[in-house]
């Protein structure tokens, strides 16, 4: 499943990000894959260690920390910290590949997180660049995202996936993986819709004992099914 996140960047966290990049310096992006995925990655990222990256990471995180939704979708445990790609026209690309299972927890490479969930947080409008499309496959359907600057899309980490070659332009992007409360994708794809629901019935007169009663049923769910 992939979810489709709208505005998780403001106006003012994405002129800041995009204006930093800008003048960037950006290494190759398979010193941060596997050696299976090394083979299949034509990018560039910055340092993930440098001054920079730790920065705009932080504004990242910020965002991330107030937006309802992503914490609905993701229950987040814990986030790595995000990594600024770079797509540039001629040919960059990411081939098929699964990301790590296991991701750093910290700068630096400091403890680590089980990557339940991959996320890609866009920085340039799908005007700007031709190509480069998020592919994401799985048993049921395939998914394709090239979404407007400052939306995310997060989808389960054990997905196949690729990036399509960049044919005109530059595409950047933030790519995060998250640990989540609920390992389980079933478990918490039906928490989010329990949320769903029970925030629209919130929004409209509704039974006051029964909106306390299915959120107490939410609540219950999540106590038995959260790994703290």
């Amino acid at each position: 499943m992939l979810l489709h996140l709208t505005s998780v960047l403001n106006a003012s966290e994405l002129a800041t990000l995009r204006q930093a990049l800008q003048g960037a310096v950006w290494v190759d992006g398979r010193r941060s894959a596997g050696p299976q995925s090394a083979r299949v990655k034509h990018n560039r990222q910055l340092d993930d260690n440098g001054a920079l990256a730790r920065t705009l990471g932080e504004t990242v995180r910020t965002a991330l920390a107030r937006h309802r939704a992503f914490h609905a979708a993701a229950l987040p445990r814990r986030i790595s910290p995000p990594l600024f790609n770079r797509y540039d026209a001629g040919g960059d690309h990411y081939g098929n590949h699964v990301d790590n299972a296991i991701r750093a927890a910290q700068p630096g490479g400091a403890g680590q997180l089980r990557a339940d969930l991959s996320a890609t947080l866009f920085l340039s409008e799908p005007a700007d660049y031709d190509g480069g499309e998020l592919v994401v496959d799985d048993a049921f359907e395939g998914g394709r995202a090239r979404l407007a600057a400052g939306d995310l899309v997060l989808y389960p980490g054990h997905f196949v996936h690729r990036v399509e070659p960049l044919s005109r332009g530059v595409r950047l992007a933030v790519v995060f993986w998250v640990e989540s409360l609920v390992r389980s994708v079933e478990r918490r794809q039906l928490l989010y819709e329990m949320d769903r629901h029970l925030t629209t019935l919130r929004e409209q007169p509704a039974d006051a004992a029964a909106v306390l009663g299915l959120t107490a049923s939410y609540h219950h769910l999540l106590r038995m099914w959260a790994e703290t």
